[in-house]
């Protein structure tokens, strides 16, 4: 498997923790579950989550980034890294949090961030 593909299932993979990490306990207070724990454990436990997350983006930067022989310079890696993280975000929220509508000025966001990715990677001389 190449190693671009490698590192972008990898950073889908971290996301999808770090999303989780990030806000899973919005959606785990709005279900109730955690409404009454202490803000320490539901910072400790978004840490545990979060060191899944790393356990996927770092072999991900490793294996994407030139200076190990992969195909992304630092900069293309950080900006495809960051569209995965907003796709990801999206879905996450358009599943899972329902009542957080996505509008049209939404769409159009993704678009430019989605033209910062070609940007990125256009060959310059």
């Amino acid at each position: 498997m190449p190693k671009g593909l490698i590192t972008v299932l990898l950073l889908i993979v971290s996301n999808v923790f770090m999303t989780f990490a990030w806000y899973g306990n919005l959606k785990l207070t709005e279900m109730k579950i955690n409404s009454d724990w202490p803000l320490i454990l539901i910072i400790l436990t978004s840490w545990g989550v979060a060191l899944l997350e790393y356990s996927f983006l770092i072999p991900a930067n490793r294996i994407g980034s030139q200076i190990n022989g992969g195909p992304f310079t630092l900069m293309q890696l950080k900006i495809l890294a960051e569209c995965i993280s907003l796709t990801v975000f999206t879905i996450i929220v358009a599943t899972v949090f329902k009542n957080e509508p996505i509008k049209w000025n939404h769409f159009v966001s993704f678009l430019f961030i989605l033209l910062a990715v070609i940007f990125a990677f256009w060959k310059t001389k």
